[in-house]
């Protein structure tokens, strides 16, 4: 009896330290994931301690509040998987299976995984004398989503309507998460992209691409590019879209002429999809002249050039979406084109002589521009040159005191005809005179502000002067005097 007493308090304290360290006991990860099909491991180790005895390990599932069996390790029953997990299930660890297991690892491997996997799942340990101590991880199911590319119907025809049609289908089928799809394409077209959810959690996204089907389009690329969690992929397909034949006649090289002995045709070209099946040649206006062979899509004339071979040839051009035609319009002429001249040969000398003119005359406007640039700047330069004398001084500041009448004694008349000889001798443009000269005596003898002005007069006003008048100039006669106030 004495020693129950310290057994019994040392199974209590272990208990109590047990429980306060709980978490540390059972250790997993927090979250897992893994795809549809693959493997993933789900951890579970126990932090034993001396003294604590394990007696049953249990793996369950929890989901929507209910838990569910999943394995379970017994030192004496041994390891039990149970279904629908029995085949999908194992422990990691070949010791747990051992008659003396090793149970503080008993992480369990998730084989072929299924969406239906996607839950919580508890690892619990029943130990003695802690009790059951136990964690959780919680497990995500991921699903690729299915990558499909297709053409939306079997025959693209190029059409003259505004209509657009879809030509490509892209599917991204069964995504948990749903995948995201763009296109990729020099297309100028409309995509149109719808989400739909299934009840096991996943989404089929499709993609619709619209265009208005051309000739131009054939043979062009259209991708489809899926993005599913940081993943590419990528899927083209090369459209083939049917169109009427597009044709051309060839062989007519603008110089077919009166009696030319080599052999001439016509050859009717086209582009087609699918290829053209039939052709059919015939004249506007009239019948095919005498020798002419044809086979398919070439006509060939036998004999030497006659004006029977003038006229409008046309060639129609059939497949399977319909018929097209072509023409050329031939011209006989009675004498050859020089040799080495040909319509597009006197095109482009055309052209280069237009160019020439056209920078010839460009030049001559620039020259007369710098010419006339060139004579006023000497003309100016001519004017900045001349004497003082001759140069125009700028009126001196206007007195407003001044005040009075003019009287014949203030007049002083300038006469040309004085001066004659001196003027000669400098190319004045215009001819000017200095009227400040006249005041400068009584300037510098009297400090005085004084004001000098000018006025042109009528020549009828001075026509009494005793004094002859004549000009230099031709023209009018325009004379100057200097007012001068009275002093």
């Amino acid at each position: 009896m004495t020693m129950a007493v310290p057994t019994t308090l040392w199974i209590y304290l272990m208990a109590v330290y047990i429980s306060g360290s709980n978490c540390q006991m059972v250790q997993m990860d927090a979250t897992k994931s893994g795809y549809v099909g693959s493997q993933v491991e789900l951890r579970c180790l126990f932090m034993n301690i001396p003294g604590v005895k394990i007696s049953q390990v249990t793996w369950q599932k929890f989901l929507n509040g209910s838990k569910q069996n999943v394995a379970i390790v017994n030192p004496t029953m041994g390891v039990s998987v149970l279904n629908p997990f029995k085949e999908r299930v194992t422990f990691k660890l070949q010791a747990v299976q051992e008659k003396t297991p090793s149970l503080e690892d008993t992480t369990i491997v998730f084989s072929n995984l299924q969406l239906s996997d996607e839950a919580a799942y508890i690892c619990e340990y029943t130990t003695f004398p802690a009790g059951n101590r136990e964690n959780m991880v919680n497990l995500t199911v991921f699903a690729r989503p299915e990558i499909q590319m297709i053409q939306s119907a079997p025959t693209i025809v190029a059409q003259s309507s505004s209509l657009k049609v879809s030509v490509a289908t892209c599917l991204a089928a069964n995504g948990k998460p749903p995948g995201v799809i763009t296109w990729e394409t020099t297309l100028k077209g409309e995509e149109r992209t719808e989400e739909i959810p299934h009840s096991n959690g996943t989404v089929t996204v499709r993609s619709d691409y619209f265009v208005i089907p051309s000739r131009e389009m054939h043979k062009q690329k259209l991708t489809c590019i899926v993005t599913y969690n940081n993943d590419t992929t990528k899927d083209t397909i090369i459209l083939n879209v049917q169109y009427n034949p597009v044709v051309k006649i060839e062989g007519f090289d603008g110089n077919w002429y009166l009696n030319r002995q080599d052999k001439l045709g016509l050859t009717c070209t086209t582009e087609a999809n699918p290829p053209v099946t039939h052709f059919e040649w015939r004249l506007l206006n009239g019948s095919m002249p005498a020798g002419v062979e044809i086979r398919n899509n070439t006509l060939s004339f036998k004999g030497p050039v006659t004006n029977d071979l003038t006229g409008t040839y046309v060639c129609e051009a059939t497949n399977s979406i319909g018929t097209r035609s072509g023409q050329v319009e031939v011209n006989v002429t009675e004498k050859p084109l020089p040799q080495g001249v040909s319509g597009e040969t006197i095109g482009i000398v055309g052209g280069v002589v237009a160019a020439g003119l056209i920078a010839g005359v460009a030049v001559v406007v620039f020259l007369v521009y710098r010419r006339q640039q060139k004579t006023r700047t000497e003309r100016d330069n001519e004017l900045t040159d001349l004497p003082p004398a001759h140069k125009l001084v700028p009126p001196l500041r206007r007195n407003t005191d001044f005040k009075g009448h003019l009287t014949s004694d203030d007049i002083q008349v300038f006469h040309p005809d004085k001066e004659v000889e001196e003027m000669r001798e400098v190319d004045l443009h215009p001819p000017y005179y200095d009227m400040a000269s006249s005041f400068s005596d009584k300037l510098d003898s009297d400090p005085k502000d004084h004001d000098v002005q000018y006025a042109e007069l009528d020549t009828s006003v001075l026509a009494s002067s005793p004094c002859p008048r004549s000009s230099i100039l031709s023209g009018d006669l325009v004379e100057y005097a200097t007012i001068q106030p009275s002093l």
